[in-house]
């Protein structure tokens, strides 16, 4: 009898065990999928700081990257644009580990066309951009190019028409003014301030209409 009754406490403790793991793991999955967004809550630092200040007044959650989803040899990736590397392919897990973690989870929103769409064609006009180096002067078709401008450019119908809107650029914070960061910036690349410019953010696509949120790691 003394036995069982231990045997018991052992199986209700590790029922009750086993419940709590698995409370605290999501219930579903996310299966990567060709042409759907990554959009990336980046670990702070001036340059990310200097874009959420000017491009996420309106809302607490505040996108700073933005990478296309695709499927490479098998594998899940992400095609990107980053200031080191300029466009290049990273693991899917790499890009997760990359971002600002909440709760212990990593700050990535995923999104994806709401309609059907070729996704295969806009996974190879990215590709195309492959070793495209990184756009500081954030600029349309200036043979380079930054995160967001390179879903721009990738994303286009059958009749060539791009899926997304470029609207003129803020580099103003809720205050009015210039971030230090972007003045120092521009002026040492001898260049003004594109203000007013057509382009993108990674914040103002993740509210585009086009788009539906399929997953969230937090």
């Amino acid at each position: 009898m003394i036995i069982n009754q231990s045997f018991k406490v052992i199986v209700i403790t590790l029922g009750a065990l086993l419940n709590v793991c698995a409370s605290s793991v999501k219930d579903d999955a996310y299966i990567p999928q060709n042409g759907d967004l990554a959009f990336q809550i980046s670990e702070i630092s001036d340059f990310t700081k200097a874009i959420t200040d000017v491009s996420a007044m309106h809302d607490s959650i505040k996108f700073a990257h933005v990478g296309i989803v695709a499927i490479d040899n098998g594998k899940p990736c992400v095609i990107e644009a980053v200031p080191k590397d300029g466009v290049t392919i990273t693991p899917f897990e790499t890009y997760l580990s990359e971002a600002l973690t909440i709760d212990g989870q990593p700050g990535v929103v995923i999104k994806r066309i709401r309609h059907d769409f070729p996704s295969e064609k806009a996974i190879a006009t990215a590709k195309s951009f492959l070793g495209q180096e990184y756009d500081w002067n954030f600029l349309p078709d200036n043979g380079k190019i930054y995160c967001s401008e390179l879903v721009y450019e990738s994303f286009t119908d059958s009749e060539g028409n791009r899926l997304f809107q470029a609207r003129p650029m803020n580099f103003r914070n809720a205050e009015g003014d210039i971030p230090v960061y972007w003045e120092e910036l521009f002026k040492k690349l001898g260049t003004d301030i594109p203000q007013g410019i057509p382009g993108t953010s990674p914040q103002d696509m993740s509210q585009e209409p086009i788009l539906e949120e399929v997953y969230s790691y937090f």
